[in-house]
């Protein structure tokens, strides 16, 4: 399933003019070589509440971002599938259980129980997996994340989780800067608000990542398996 360029979720909202603006952004997508699968903060926390509009549930809950993060549950687990089949590595980042220091300067809806920062059940990790504990946004910064991936001779990320406007941007954007090629998989990302997801990934998709369909992603990771 080939898209165009701009054949995305942001094509509600972004207006024909803004599009001509950034037209020397265009140009042809793809998943790296060597590549992994960077799962940004799939946690616990974020889906408590369960299917419902973040606004409707953020007083009990307020890490949770609702039906957004439910409806990224069945592609993100597609993904998985395809990652784990080709035998691709798999790197996860959480928070950190305990910790002075937090990723934004939200003041409410940290984790108090001792599961909160559990990778959520669906997404659990596997033997081999590799977890990076993080106290910033980006799962680059104060982490051993750079090591990891020259171990393992990584040169580019596909990257699902939340959130689009906080730790996937902050996190793809200094992949880009450490010379990563990015791609991130547009269902398997979300946030607790659609217009900063629209916006971010359409800002994301022109200037450090390629913003590509779960289904392209899995066609590819299909294809290094049956090269392999």
């Amino acid at each position: 399933m080939k898209q165009g360029f701009e054949d995305h979720c942001w094509a509600d909202i972004v207006s024909d003019e803004i599009l001509k603006v950034y037209e020397p952004y265009h140009r042809d997508v793809c998943v790296g070589e060597r590549p992994a699968l960077l799962a940004i903060d799939l946690y616990n926390l974020v889906y408590k509440g369960g299917e419902r509009d973040p606004h409707e549930i953020i007083d009990e809950f307020p890490s949770t971002c609702g039906r957004y993060a439910w409806e990224a549950i069945e592609p993100t687990k597609q993904l998985f599938a395809a990652a784990r089949n080709a035998g691709i590595p798999v790197l996860y980042t959480t928070a950190p259980t305990t910790s002075d220091v937090v990723a934004t300067n939200r003041q409410s809806g940290l984790g108090t129980t001792d599961n909160d920062y559990e990778i959520y059940e669906a997404f659990a990790p596997q033997e081999g997996d590799i977890m990076i504990v993080k106290e910033r946004a980006s799962a680059f910064y104060g982490t051993p994340i750079l090591p990891e991936l020259n171990r393992l001779s990584i040169n580019s990320l596909i990257v699902c989780g939340e959130s689009t406007s906080g730790c996937v941007r902050a996190s793809a954007v200094d992949a880009y800067s450490a010379g990563y090629h990015v791609s991130i998989a547009e269902e398997c990302v979300f946030d607790r608000s659609i217009l900063s997801h629209k916006v971010n990934l359409f800002d994301l998709h022109h200037k450090y990542a390629d913003v590509m369909p779960v289904a392209d992603i899995v066609a590819h990771l299909e294809h290094l398996l049956a090269a392999a």
